[in-house]
């Protein structure tokens, strides 16, 4: 069997990660990796592949920035290539990308059977262009994995039960797999020399095309009682000119991915725009403060895990300080969720 797997940007990395480590150990699957580029920075998307040993992508489209149109268009047609020249059995996608929706379609228009890892997530906010994005993927590939039972039931109400499998969380089994290898691997005084700070990421384009927003974000952060560290993405990078904040918010390059655990692990709490990160910070029992104004993981939302505060800095320095209840249910699986998207797909 012949698995083609797309990926684009630096979470798709750490899934893919994860998964083709069983896939490729697997007799009888033959895995390619085909990266769009749509993460292009060296340290956004080279770096994850070396640190996590992950064979390098088979392909790579280079699409790099642009609008979306453009940007879906050339890895659909990138990917297509692919596709009609390997002749795959199967196209796994990851996630809520550009990347991610291209596959699907590409899959789809050359009718070869795709499964979605992190299906069945919603937002209900269709100006975010991952929303779009998610829910296009779900309706035609052919397998979904739902990474909680709240996205199987929302499946469920779009009547895609029968092609929808609970398989738990795939950046669970990436942390339970990285965490130890972090620690052995990487010192925190390789990245910082603060010792007791809040960890901060920003880069949804609700917030980065905001000044408003952006500039209320980090009027808050600025307000903290302790250091913030902000590994930067580039789209913020770029309009940082225009942000004025305090000295306690500590800009740095971006990090890998074993950075990133090392960081979550010493870090006080949790202040982001990410997906990823609200659900890592789950996993690793860090209190989160999620600047938007939705969020797709309900479920860390529980016991005061995670707070959704938009970009208002009065509610954002008032959850910061709020307690946290310990308890915490197992919402994203048992940790196997690669086994059961690789025997799902083998037995399908």
């Amino acid at each position: 069997m012949k698995i083609v797997n797309i990926i684009g940007a630096r979470p798709q990395i750490v899934k893919v990660g994860i998964v083709n480590k069983s896939l490729i150990a697997t007799p009888g699957i033959e895995s390619i990796i085909v990266h769009t580029g749509q993460h292009y920075d060296e340290n956004m998307s080279k770096v994850f592949f070396d640190e996590l040993e992950i064979a390098r992508p088979d392909y790579n489209l280079n699409v790099g920035s642009g609008t979306h149109g453009k940007q879906t268009a050339a890895m659909l047609r990138g990917i297509e290539e692919i596709i009609i020249e390997q002749k795959p059995d199967w196209v796994i996608i990851y996630g809520d990308t550009n990347s991610t929706v291209a596959g699907s379609l590409a899959a789809a228009k050359l009718h070869i059977k795709s499964a979605h890892v992190e299906a069945g997530l919603r937002s209900f906010n269709r100006r975010m262009p991952e929303e779009i994005n998610r829910i296009a993927a779900d309706h035609i590939s052919d397998l979904l994995f739902a990474p909680t039972n709240t996205a199987m039931n929302l499946l469920q109400k779009e009547g895609l039960e029968k092609i929808s499998i609970f398989s738990g969380d795939v950046m669970y089994d990436s942390i339970l797999h990285f965490e130890k290898f972090a620690e052995s691997k990487i010192k925190l005084e390789s990245i910082i020399d603060i010792h007791d700070f809040y960890l901060t990421t920003i880069h949804r384009q609700e917030n980065t095309d905001d000044l408003a927003r952006l500039q209320n974000i980090f009027s808050a952060l600025s307000q903290l009682d302790l250091p913030v560290i902000l590994p930067i993405h580039p789209r913020t990078r770029k309009i940082l000119k225009n942000v004025k904040y305090a000295s306690n918010v500590n800009i740095i390059d971006p990090v890998s991915y074993l950075e990133m655990i090392l960081l979550l692990k010493n870090c006080r709490k949790v202040l982001t725009d990410s997906g990823g990160l609200q659900k890592e910070a789950f996993f690793l029992k860090k209190q989160c403060v999620t600047l938007r104004d939705e969020t797709e993981w309900t479920e860390t939302l529980e016991n005061n895990w995670n707070f959704v505060t938009g970009t208002d800095p009065k509610l954002i320095l008032d959850k910061i300080n709020a307690p946290k209840i310990n308890e915490q249910n197992d919402y994203f699986g048992d940790g196997n969720a690669v086994a059961k998207i690789i025997d799902s797909i083998l037995n399908y």
